[in-house]
């Protein structure tokens, strides 16, 4: 079972999430690397700050990493609380494989009746 706190990181993770930017930005950083917030503003159209701001999200929910040296701010990819959104899932998986043998095994007892 998820435990409260990882509750609470689950819901700030999938919010993160929620937006295409925020993936978009996501996916480049775990695609090439440690990024320059500069660079990765420049690849969308819209301004630095907004950049900055979809970088905040992404880095309260601890999906990046920002290293400072000098005016430079480096983000890097931190994928270690996707395992709490990983367990989420699993946990739905269960839930539903479960379901789904109690149907099959309801049908297949509803067919065995019919065939007696």
């Amino acid at each position: 079972m998820v435990e409260h706190n990882d509750e609470q990181m689950l819901s700030e993770i999938l919010k993160s999430m929620s937006d295409p930017t925020r993936r978009s930005l996501l996916t480049r950083v775990c695609q090439e690397g440690p990024c320059r917030v500069t660079d990765l503003a420049a690849l969308y159209d819209v301004s630095l700050n907004a950049i900055s701001k979809h970088l905040k999200v992404l880095e309260k929910c601890g999906l990046i990493t920002r290293t400072t040296s000098g005016r430079v701010h480096w983000i890097e990819a931190n994928l270690a609380n996707i395992q709490i959104v990983e367990n989420w899932f699993r946990e739905l998986k269960s839930i539903w494989e479960l379901r789904l043998d109690t149907f099959s095994a309801l049908i297949e007892n509803n067919m065995e009746n019919k065939n007696e």
